[in-house]
């Protein structure tokens, strides 16, 4: 439950506007996924090449991250947010009006929809510099839920496609990407907090920090399994259960729902119990599930609910990551949230391929499943390397008021 003291300490309208303009991008960002059933018969891709068409927007989306937060610290992250999201508008619209007809062509504008993706990089930063430690949780948690847009793509494109085709569907996409453009540009207000840009040694020099390779590591494990299964659910459902395009994008949403909805629970769990604490149980469930599901569950219905409890457990994860983030690099926190972010989509790019060429190569998604499974386990031996350190040092008591 949202305390009022919370409403009162930072921007609400600013943090509607970040949650709504990444909701809509994160939309855009993955329809790929969702129209992958009737894009791959319409271009005749085979499994493999189905896997990267899906994989690409997130590889892209990942790399830009890191573009777009050297661009929150050099422009602030409204200005940045309102660039990133003409570009996508821009890239949309010339789709629909140009056309897409070869492998070479949807790679393309897989490539522009990583600018959607990058969103991450700008509204993330813009709700965090408006609240104080104790409420990062919770703000971001809030603030990044809008990989809830993710839904809608599943939900509605397939059905769209269906009755308009898949090309019209993109061209609708345009539309409520206008109106979080509005929206933005008239609630958004960067925080008067907002640290000065650094240079590029600056940037650099967290990279020489551990402990930003440990939440780069956490997050491409979290996100990347919540980016990578909502971009490749509709074609799993599609191919392993013979379920219609339609049938197939419902139970993605189903599971995106969950993953999605849940990241400012992770958000205020950690909040309350530690943001360690948290990821510790949240890498559990999520290794035991996707191991589970690798091997073939004779029903569609079954599948659907052991997926949904892994979005649970990786939507979670996402929010409890960025509850310690800020405790760490609150002074650094454009570029950090760019380079996790990067390594976020890093992940989701490797688990979509992954399954695309596991499928392509063995005739089944088992080892791609197993092979990210194996990196959750990786990610919990790792957080309990470091969790001592972490909350005698930066995290202890005399430094901040958050849980660690």
């Amino acid at each position: 439950m949202i305390k009022r003291e919370f409403l009162k300490a930072g921007h609400l309208p600013t943090l509607l506007s970040a949650f709504f303009y990444f909701d809509m991008s994160f939309m855009v960002w993955v329809i790929l996924g969702p129209l992958g059933v009737q894009i791959a018969s319409s271009l005749h891709l085979d499994p493999a090449q189905k896997g990267l068409m899906v994989a690409v927007p997130i590889l892209a989306g990942a790399l830009l991250r890191v573009v777009m937060g050297v661009l929150v610290d050099r422009v602030k992250p409204k200005a940045a947010g309102l660039i990133g999201q003409t570009i996508v508008i821009l890239g949309v619209v010339a789709a629909w009006l140009i056309g897409i007809d070869s492998f070479a062509q949807i790679l393309l504008f897989g490539l522009v929809l990583g600018f959607a993706g990058a969103s991450f990089a700008v509204a993330l930063p813009l709700a965090s510099r408006w609240y104080p430690p104790q409420y990062q949780g919770i703000a971001l948690g809030i603030a990044g839920a809008g990989n809830s847009g993710t839904v809608f793509a599943a939900l509605f494109a397939p059905a769209l496609a269906a009755a308009y085709g898949w090309m019209n569907v993109i061209g609708l996409a345009a539309i409520p990407l206008i109106i979080a453009f509005i929206v933005y540009a008239v609630f958004a207000k960067d925080s008067p907090t907002t640290p000065p840009p650094k240079t590029l040694k600056e940037y650099m020099a967290v990279l020489k920090i551990p402990d930003s390779w440990w939440f780069m590591f956490f997050y491409a494990v979290t996100f990347g399994g919540f980016s990578g299964l909502a971009s490749s659910l509709t074609i799993y459902f599609n191919t392993e259960y013979s379920l219609s395009a339609i049938s197939a994008g419902y139970f993605t949403a189903a599971a995106v729902f969950a993953g999605s909805m849940v990241r400012p629970i992770g958000g205020a769990l950690a909040d309350r119990i530690g943001g360690i604490r948290t990821l510790t149980i949240m890498y559990s469930v999520a290794a035991a599930v996707l191991a589970i599901v690798s091997f073939h569950l004779p029903q569609a219905g079954m599948a659907l609910a052991i997926f949904i409890i892994g979005m649970l457990a990786l939507g979670m994860g996402n929010g409890a990551v960025f509850q310690l983030v800020p405790q760490r690099f609150r002074a650094e926190m454009g570029v950090m949230t760019g380079l996790i972010g990067m390594t976020g989509g890093v992940g989701g790019f490797f688990l979509a391929s992954s399954l695309g060429f596991s499928k392509q190569l063995t005739g089944s998604y088992q080892l791609g499943l197993m092979v990210f499974a194996a990196l959750a386990v990786l990610a919990l031996v790792g957080l309990t390397s470091v969790k001592t350190r972490w909350r005698t040092t930066w995290g202890s008591a005399s430094l901040t008021a958050a849980r660690i």
